[in-house]
């Protein structure tokens, strides 16, 4: 057994203030005594303005916000997951990268997000992420103490090949953090959750961005802890804050025993 955090944000365009909160976020999360924490994606800088965030980021060796999140983990020896940051990989080229750091302080592994959100929801409400950022190739399973950890993105979501792939590998648990649409997450977000923790047996971590952004953009919130049975175990509806649940590996296991779905295909 161990206890899984997940961190609700309303991110802005100030990484500095957006790590104070984030900081003061996972200690709340330590005072529940969570072991694994996550936050969302874009944790630490919300835009997709490509012009402000070339200006802004930096190298993974050089990131303000990756930074002060290894010294939380090293001083209290946690796992945190930073959904993801904006991360430059070139003069004019960058990824939304998953980065996971392990109880020492150390960058354990990190993921790129495969999928990019292209969409036109409506004329006012449109999305280009491959405009923004290159996208992700491999796919990431990471291990944590407590058992396997299959990484992922908002958007990857929706793309159910991906989670297979990570649960016929050994995954036990799958990351989402996501920055979903208000207009979107309100039709589909708790669905597809729960589709992806009952067709693969696996438990579902998915912090998440929330509210009306200084940029005019509406996120869904709604952070959840799933079971392997599709159960929702804990949600965050709105507000920022954490949600913090005591997670069973073994059920997992015994679920994919009772029904052997995965050796099917």
């Amino acid at each position: 057994m161990f206890r899984v955090s997940c961190i609700q944000l309303k991110s802005n365009n100030s990484i500095q203030s957006n790590l104070i909160k984030t900081e003061k976020l996972i200690k709340k999360a330590i005072s529940q005594k969570g072991d694994f924490i996550l936050t969302p994606e874009v944790s630490s800088l919300f835009t997709l303005n490509k012009k402000q965030l070339l200006q802004q980021c930096t190298s993974m060796n050089k990131d303000e916000y990756l930074r002060g999140i290894k010294k939380l983990a090293k001083r209290y020896k946690k796992w945190i997951l930073i959904g993801s940051l904006v991360i430059k990989t070139g003069k004019k080229k960058l990824v939304n990268r998953s980065v996971l750091i392990n109880s020492k302080g150390k960058i354990h592994s990190y993921y790129d997000k495969i999928h990019m959100y292209d969409v036109i929801l409506s004329k006012k409400e449109k999305y280009l992420e491959s405009g923004t950022f290159v996208a992700g190739k491999k796919y990431q399973i990471s291990k944590l103490p407590w058992g396997k950890l299959g990484m992922s993105v908002c958007y990857d979501l929706r793309f159910p090949n991906l989670y297979r792939n990570l649960a016929k590998k050994g995954s036990l648990f799958l990351s989402i953090p996501s920055a979903f649409t208000k207009t979107t997450g309100k039709r589909h977000w708790h669905s597809l959750l729960k589709a992806r923790a009952i067709e693969n047996f696996c438990y579902i971590f998915a912090p998440a961005q929330s509210g009306t952004h200084y940029n005019g953009r509406k996120t869904f919130g709604h952070s959840l802890i799933i079971s392997p049975d599709g159960k929702i175990i804990k949600e965050l509806n709105k507000k920022e804050g954490v949600i913090t649940a005591s997670i069973d590996p073994k059920m997992a296991k015994k679920l994919r025993l009772i029904i052997p779905s995965l050796k099917a295909d």
